[in-house]
């Protein structure tokens, strides 16, 4: 018998297979050369027959050059970090597919000459927010509160209550954020209650603004008390205000959750927001308020390191000015509890014990904290859990006593056949 190592086909025969060939127009020919010799290895090692080398070689490519996967999101948390929070709208995809080509992101086409960067996007906003004078963009929530604390409190004082020196994911904490872009902290009052006087007392001539912060991923509840936007204009000293989770407007579904609009209104001088949180839109951080303010941040040299890419210009503009986005849709989106029954009956008739419940979403994302939002869900064994993780598409489920909960609160109803198809699989 002659030796099977001979009958592992070569690498170019490999790839002249008409499969195989389509897959390096789809992902590059390094990607898939790699994945043709770990394969034909495999086969010379005797752990696979070598006719079997293509069929396994498409089978092992990803479907993509990225790594990323999609993943269904059923854990009842509409903005889950972890899963890239906001989903983006159809609008805002589409956008994103004009925007990857040549584009006019910094070009006045009327004139031939040089534009102003996202132009449009800045616009879409001051629309939306008309209370905001001049608006602009950065690369996320924390790079414009950096932006801010540099250009208005560096080497000076920024005064903020106790209270709102807040921690959020993976260890991020505000007051070191503050404190590295050279400004001081000035606390006021206690963790639990501050007042007016607190921050009138703190001012001095060293003071570069009063910072207001949402606070995130907790909630202080019993002896307390705070100071509002409206009572802080009161101080003679700018007001920022970091409402975090990026409403533009107030929303009925979250009626504790702060916005731009009414906080510019009650007095702020700068508000600063995440896109990709509340507002539904791609990772950024908004800058809104009085024009000479926001002109002293554009024009800080720290402003060209954290500027915002054209890709992230289109998706935020489409957000804001097209249909309402995913994250709103899931706020305001009602039958839920029928949804559930009809796809708890479904695989219960396929043999899968599986049960409609009552459930409780949260926004997540430092969105609303410690809101709970009526949702359903539907309950299994909790061994699915792990199983939908690990199939294709994965799951991300809820495990709570001791069940795996699929929690409709954040999927579209489109979304249902494909969560029922994973779940048969996984069974």
């Amino acid at each position: 018998m002659g030796d099977r190592r001979r009958a592992v086909p070569g690498t170019d025969r490999v790839l002249s297979d008409p499969g195989v060939a389509a897959a390096v127009e789809r992902l590059g020919h390094q990607l898939v050369v790699r994945t043709v010799r770990e394969v034909a290895q495999r086969a010379r090692d005797g752990l696979l027959d070598p006719e079997g080398v293509v069929t396994e070689t498409l089978a092992a490519l990803p479907r993509s050059a990225s790594g990323m996967r999609p993943v269904i999101n059923a854990t009842g948390v509409l903005l889950h970090t972890n899963l890239g929070r906001a989903p983006l709208s159809r609008a805002a995809r589409e956008a994103l597919q004009v925007a990857a080509g040549t584009t006019d992101v910094e070009l006045d086409l009327d004139t031939g000459d040089r534009g102003r960067r996202g132009a449009s996007a800045v616009e879409a906003l001051l629309d939306a927010v008309p209370g905001a004078e001049d608006a602009h963009l950065v690369n996320n929530g924390a790079a414009a509160l950096a932006l801010a604390a540099t250009a208005l409190a560096a080497d000076r004082e920024i005064v903020l209550a106790r209270g709102e020196m807040v921690e959020i994911g993976d260890g991020f904490r505000i007051p070191e954020l503050l404190t590295s872009t050279g400004a001081r902290l000035r606390e006021v009052g206690t963790t639990n209650r501050v007042r007016l006087d607190d921050y009138r007392q703190a001012l001095g001539a060293d003071t570069g603004f009063a910072l207001k912060i949402h606070p995130s991923n907790f909630v202080i509840s019993g002896f307390t008390a705070e100071v509002g936007v409206a009572e802080l204009r009161e101080l003679a000293v700018p007001v920022v205000a970091d409402i975090g989770s990026g409403l533009l407007r107030p929303d009925p579904a979250l009626p504790g959750e702060p916005d731009a609009a009414t906080t510019l209104a009650d007095g702020a001088d700068l508000v600063i927001a995440s896109g990709d949180k509340l507002l539904g839109g791609p990772q950024c951080g908004l800058l809104l308020g009085r024009a000479d303010v926001v002109h002293r941040l554009r024009r800080h040299p720290l402003a060209r390191a954290l500027r915002v890419d054209k890709l992230t210009l289109a998706a935020l503009e489409a957000t804001v000015r097209g249909p309402r986005p995913p994250v709103a849709e899931a706020l305001h989106r009602s039958g839920l509890a029928e949804r559930a029954a009809a796809l708890a009956d479904s695989l219960a008739a396929a043999g899968v014990p599986a049960e409609a419940v009552d459930s409780g979403a949260s926004v997540g994302g430092g969105g609303a904290p410690g809101v709970v939002l009526s949702s359903a869900a539907v309950a299994l064994p909790a061994r699915f859990a792990k199983q939908l993780r690990l199939g294709e598409p994965p799951v991300m489920a809820r495990v709570e006593r001791n069940r795996c909960l699929l929690d409709l609160f954040a999927l579209d109803p489109d979304d249902d056949e494909a969560l029922r198809r994973a779940v048969l699989a996984a069974h």
